[in-house]
């Protein structure tokens, strides 16, 4: 068995500073919006409504729905116009329904880019979306200014980098408590055909260090991690899921208030979880694709950050 890593205690805060990076949200790419955040109802989350996403005043191809959190949040996305985003919206939908999208938060988008850039990475101009969101007041603008890699890059899926600019209209109060005590997200599990070489790549990407766990190789950031594995551990952690193919962003971690409230909420909503130590694994809805949701008290409680 692997030595245990070295992890950081994650930072209880919503926003990195300086140089820190935030594992910020996931993202589904899902044929119904409507449908998807009915699945998102059943699983206990407490999804806002629909909003469109906007890139000076045009169609970016894609809008959203969201499960906001005390800390991170879960993005459900659907297509909305023929651009060049919604047609890689659609290459990888042909691939699996589910998860397409890892996105980490930093204190300066611009400066992540060139970060990139000089780490050999293809970097396409920074986007500043924009989408609509109401208010217990009135409407307000969601704001953020994106870094994305050029299609490719990062085989794995959408994988960016974004800067926050309106925090108190994102995380509304109002939307953070859910039935099932989601809190925060954790961590995200990537199953990729050879991980020596995906974690050289992330290492590049996220500008940190890749450890030896008892399942692959993990990125632990300020806040969050990356955990890479190869298919046949992914098919341990996850022994009802068919991988569509590699690379496959399999499954997410969310930290709760409690496992049996929990998954009392599922079990009502007619998902069936199961009790794996002090892990809750429960399957993703159709409507929400092909993977699995990691519910856990703390973050110690997963199998990759486990000391023992």
């Amino acid at each position: 068995m692997a030595a245990p890593p070295t992890i950081p205690v994650d930072a209880e805060r919503q926003l990195p500073g300086g140089e820190e990076i935030f594992l910020d949200h996931v993202g589904h790419f899902v044929a119904d919006a409507e449908a998807a955040s009915r699945a998102m109802i059943r699983a206990g989350f407490a999804p806002t409504p629909i909003s469109i996403q906007t890139d000076g005043g045009q169609l970016t191809g894609t809008g959203n729905v969201t499960a906001m959190m005390q800390r991170g949040y879960i993005e459900v996305l659907f297509k909305t116009a023929d651009t060049a985003l919604g047609r890689e919206f659609d290459a990888a939908r042909s691939r699996y329904s589910g998860l397409h999208l890892i996105a980490f938060a930093v204190a300066d988008a611009k400066a992540a880019r060139e970060q990139l850039a000089s780490a050999g990475f293809r970097v396409r101009p920074l986007v500043e979306l924009r989408r609509p969101v109401a208010t217990a007041t009135g409407e307000a603008e969601a704001a953020f200014t994106v870094t994305r890699v050029e299609d490719g890059e990062m085989r794995e899926g959408r994988i960016q980098y974004l800067t926050h600019h309106t925090e108190d209209s994102v995380w509304q109060k109002r939307w953070l408590a859910h039935g099932n005590g989601a809190s925060a997200l954790l961590d995200v599990v990537v199953a990729v055909a050879d991980v020596d070489e995906a974690a050289a790549r992330y290492v590049r990407f996220l500008r940190h260090e890749a450890v030896p766990t008892n399942m692959g190789r993990g990125i632990f950031l300020e806040r969050g991690a990356v955990q890479l594995v190869n298919g046949t551990s992914l098919s341990r952690l996850l022994p009802g899921t068919a991988i569509p193919s590699l690379p496959f962003i399999g499954a997410y971690a969310v930290r709760v208030d409690s496992l049996a409230d929990a998954e009392r909420e599922l079990l009502a909503g007619g998902i069936k979880p199961e009790r794996r130590g002090r892990m809750l694994v429960a399957p993703f809805p159709p409507e929400l694709g092909v993977g699995s949701w990691l519910f856990v008290e703390r973050a110690s409680d997963l199998p990759w950050r486990s000391r023992s």
